[in-house]
């Protein structure tokens, strides 16, 4: 274990040291670059100014899109056909669009409700649909949503 100890503050100083030769600047540099990676595109929803969760984030060239609910009295397709439509906005605000979805989660408050969701889900993300997962959640969907759908989506 005193190996790995000695090699790890070795590595510390070294790091210290180029850090030192090239100044604090190029460090934070580097540092803003590698959180670039990962990149905050959609709304943040917030809790007594904290963040809570992001609407959507950029990494590489795949988008990911936070659950969207249908939050209003109506049934599930009413629920369902307001969830997609709020998908596909965010989706095309980012610059892509539904037939560039890879996955889809779905959310169901009730599973007996799965053959009418699917009446209006299927054909809305292209002729070659995503591949879904679909479960029904214990306690329902926050919200009182009936159902909530989250994406994973490739960027141009």
């Amino acid at each position: 274990m005193k190996k790995v100890t000695n090699r790890r503050s070795s590595l510390k100083r070294i790091g210290l040291g180029v850090a030192a030769f090239f100044g604090a600047g190029t460090v934070s540099v580097l540092a803003k670059e590698k959180k670039a990676v990962k990149e905050v595109v959609g709304d943040v929803v917030n809790d007594q100014d904290v963040p809570l969760f992001s609407g959507s984030v950029r990494h590489g060239n795949t988008l990911y899109v936070a659950g969207k609910g249908a939050h209003f009295d109506g049934d599930i397709k009413a629920h369902t056909d307001h969830v997609l439509k709020e998908v596909e906005k965010e989706l095309v605000k980012n610059g892509t669009s539904m037939d560039k979805v890879l996955k889809v989660n779905v959310y169901l408050a009730d599973l007996a409700d799965y053959h009418k969701m699917n009446e209006v889900y299927r054909g809305r993300f292209g002729k070659n649909p995503p591949v879904r997962t679909t479960v029904a959640t214990y306690g329902g969907v926050p919200g009182n949503s009936l159902v909530e759908i989250d994406c994973i989506a490739a960027l141009d």
